[in-house]
């Protein structure tokens, strides 16, 4: 699939929701609406995410600089060997991706988004290196991306912001089971996207996804025997919300060290390296930015025209038909707008924290969707356009099946934690 199919769809179908509500319903403002949404987002596409991600994609590419000409990447590259060499297999197993790509997944599981996009950039420049056709993903690319998209997250530091700034009594109440649903959306993705490209699942492989998987398990188990603050008198690290705004941090900031001074003890010119790192990540944001610019606004169009609530609705519609359980309907715009877009789920689950509250059910469901899954397309457009790439095969309906049961897994986490 190209994304120049994609980006028409969204244009087209919001052009016959549009045209629909004009002669049918006499919307007669619907147009000026698409209008002002289009304006808006080619602005918001740049002053608030292209501009704002600059600074941090230059210093994270200086530092990413630092890091490959002090042997850093490789270092990381050589320990995940066993398991990344099976997962992409096209990559040889000393490439600086490797590395690069284990950097992203550590930023994403430590819930340090702006750190992992430019690590995420990085690795998938270096996979363009080995791509034959520059402008159709390989295995590779599609691999890394579908993994990212599934939004692995062991420390959702934002979700437990908006639910503390919401009024929340127990914010951190979400932790385990976003783990658990984010856990279930990486492992269907890796399945999915490695049945369809022939991967061997080995002794080894299976090994590795039962390690990691138990070590999230006892990682949740470790979280979730803390108290939580609201009920020690006196400050300590040791409860949910203050070991889960520390650690994230000190990784972070203890990695961007080691950098530095490995860099120095390897006898590497760090300043150079980094200025020559710098450089090339604000040639990185130039370039990404048209295609952030048409994905979104494509996005926005396919909002404004109403055809998400159309969708929703319909979901809605069917469950009341069949006679199933719908308790969980009034979360379900978070899931379906979160592949979309991560400020408008984001403003959807604000808005049922303010109509059922933050620690009901529905309001516990919401937050556990915003957290069990990542923006696909925005990640698509961004990613695959960094380098240029046009034609993203299966990578879409990959992301968006390894989303879905991502969805299904978070709904029945949700009826066994909070019902």
């Amino acid at each position: 699939m190209a994304l120049n199919y994609v980006w028409i769809l969204f244009f087209l179908i919001g052009l016959v929701i549009a045209l629909i509500k004009l002669i049918v319903f006499q919307d007669y403002e619907i147009f000026k609406k698409l209008v002002e949404g289009i304006f808006d987002a080619s602005k918001s596409s740049v002053m608030d995410i292209a501009l704002p991600l600059t600074g941090v994609m230059v210093f994270f590419m200086g530092l990413m600089n630092i890091g490959e000409k002090a042997g850093a990447i490789n270092f990381l590259a050589r320990i995940l060997n066993p398991f990344m060499k099976r997962l992409f297999p096209e990559v040889p197993e000393k490439h600086p991706a490797m590395g690069q790509m284990v950097m992203n997944f550590s930023a994403n599981m430590l819930g340090l988004d702006n750190a992992a996009t430019p690590f995420g950039l990085k690795a998938m420049e270096s996979l363009q290196t080995l791509n034959p056709n520059k402008e159709t993903a390989t295995n590779a690319q599609i691999m890394f991306l579908v993994l990212h998209t599934s939004g692995l997250t062991l420390i959702p530091l934002s979700i437990i912001a908006y639910r503390a700034g919401a009024g929340s009594t127990n914010p951190t109440s979400v932790f385990v089971p976003l783990m658990l649903a984010t856990s279930v959306a990486t492992i269907a993705s890796i399945v999915i996207t490695g049945m369809y490209q022939r991967l061997k699942f080995d002794r080894v492989l299976i090994t590795w996804i039962g390690g990691i998987s138990l070590v999230i398990f006892l990682f949740a188990w470790f979280i979730h025997s803390l108290p939580s603050q609201k009920d020690i008198p006196i400050p300590t690290l040791l409860t949910k919300e203050t070991f889960s705004n520390v650690l994230g941090n000190i990784i972070l900031f203890f990695i961007i060290c080691s950098f530095i001074v490995g860099g120095y003890v390897k006898k590497v010119n760090v300043f150079d390296a980094f200025i020559e790192g710098a450089k090339q990540g604000w040639d990185l944001i130039v370039k990404i930015i048209p295609y952030l610019v048409g994905m979104l606004v494509a996005i926005r169009v396919f909002r404004e025209s109403g055809a998400l609530g159309a969708i929703i609705n319909g979901i809605t519609w069917c469950f009341g038909a069949l006679g199933a359980n719908s308790e969980f309907v009034p979360a379900l715009p978070v899931a379906i707008m979160r592949p979309f877009s991560g400020g408008g789920s984001r403003g959807l689950m604000l808005d049922i924290f303010k109509e059922h509250g933050p620690d009901g059910f529905i309001g516990q469901l919401a937050s556990t969707f915003q957290g069990s899954a990542d923006t696909t397309f925005y990640i698509i457009a961004l990613y695959f356009g960094s380098v240029g790439i046009k034609k993203v095969r299966y990578a879409i309906w990959a992301g968006m099946l390894a989303d879905l049961i991502g969805v299904i897994a978070a709904v029945g986490i949700a009826y066994i934690f909070f019902k």
